[in-house]
């Protein structure tokens, strides 16, 4: 699964990589870097759909901000947000959480990498004096070799708090989940001096990464054929990536900045003792 990532650059960056037509350029509106992005934050993605309110019903390529954990269009509260973050390629389009969005709501959501976590050999509960410690997890950190954006494929949906009034600023949430797929078991585009040899070494899965030769089908809203947007999701071609060891922070959601994607060299020896 992807569960944390960074993403620290800017919207005008952004803007200028993904070709966006449409962004708020309010600094009073601009989302901070991040370097420890959760579940529930809110975060920038790619979209293509027509202007509020415009006359001309053409599909605009925008930057829009979305909260991360997509909240069905059906669903009676948000409560579930926080589970809904990331859509198993095998079956997003058979999900009735995710197929109406897959069909006609894809996104892109930007990111510089994506962290997982690998523990120790001994995986087990080990009992020291009398109390049982868990060794520690080794975070990693995930991004493609070339240190070019992650555009990780993603699902946005819209949903209505029927407890507030139309004109409320908060009647409307625009969420939206990362699409995953089996992480790659192919060697790594940088090899490690040690520790995990491929992604598959680190967690089962991963984010579906598009090459940029993807973006412009993936958007579109008009192609709605399951059949051909599910190819889309083939998995990118081996090596693009790379993964390396970084601080024991990153667990932390409360800690944040350009550190915590600082490479160590070597992981942490899990405390034991």
């Amino acid at each position: 699964m992807c569960g944390r990532y960074a993403a620290s650059r800017r919207p005008e960056d952004l803007a200028e990589v993904f070709d966006i037509e449409k962004w708020d350029p309010d600094p009073k509106e601009t989302l901070a870097p991040d370097w420890n992005v959760a579940p529930t934050k809110e975060v920038y993605a790619v979209l293509e759909r027509p202007l509020k309110d415009a006359d001309d019903r053409r599909p605009v390529r925008q930057l829009r901000k979305l909260k991360w954990g997509l909240v069905p269009s059906w669903a009676s509260s948000p409560e579930g947000a926080a589970r809904m973050i990331n859509a198993r390629a095998e079956t997003v389009h058979e999900k009735p959480s995710f197929r109406r969005p897959f069909a006609a709501r894809r996104c892109i959501i930007p990111a510089d990498g994506y962290y997982e976590w690998v523990t120790g050999a001994d995986e087990r509960e080990l009992e020291v004096e009398g109390k049982k410690k868990r060794p520690r997890k080794q975070p990693y950190f995930i991004s493609p070799v070339d240190g070019s954006v992650f555009a990780m494929a993603g699902l946005y949906e819209f949903w209505r708090d029927r407890s507030l009034p139309d004109d409320h600023p908060g009647a409307w949430w625009a969420t939206c989940s990362v699409i995953t797929l089996a992480a790659e078991t192919g060697p790594l585009g940088v090899a490690p001096a040690e520790g995990p040899s491929s992604l598959a070494s680190i967690h089962p899965r991963m984010p579906l990464m598009l090459p940029r030769a993807r973006w412009s089908a993936w958007l579109d809203p008009s192609l709605s054929s399951v059949e051909e947007v599910r190819g889309l999701l083939a998995a990118p071609p081996e090596g693009l990536m790379r993964a390396y060891a970084v601080s024991t922070a990153v667990s932390n959601v409360r800690n944040n900045g350009p550190e915590l994607v600082e490479e160590w060299e070597a992981p942490e020896e899990p405390t034991l003792f």
